[in-house]
């Protein structure tokens, strides 16, 4: 009885497994979400007006000298440093860091 009873759930076994075989990736399937072209769909739907995804819109009151003098210094390499806020460096210490700069006897290790 006991072969009987192993036999069945081996049959059971096998016919799960090719049941489960031919299912394919749950994905494929039609009407399901696809990833092909969703960044061009979401910017179609934020855009108040198409055509300006085919060709960009100046700012009202600006012709352009601006960001052309930025690009020509980006491709002559003689780009401009950012301006410094003031705002403390990342990974200062306490306050014996910030009382000397490193490498003097206070402050340096």
């Amino acid at each position: 009885m006991q072969t009987d009873m192993s036999r069945h759930l081996k049959r059971l076994i096998v016919l799960l497994t090719l049941g489960l075989a031919g299912c394919g990736d749950p994905f494929e399937r039609p009407g399901t979400w696809h990833l092909e072209g969703v960044n061009d769909a979401n910017l179609r739907a934020m855009v108040a007006d198409p055509h300006d995804l085919e060709e960009g819109v100046s700012e009202p009151g600006s012709d352009g000298r601006l960001a052309a003098g930025a690009v020509a210094r980006l491709r002559t390499g003689q780009v401009k440093a950012l301006p410094d806020t003031g705002i403390s460096k990342v990974g200062g210490g306490g306050a014996a860091a910030t009382a000397a700069p490193s490498g003097s006897a206070a402050g340096g290790v």
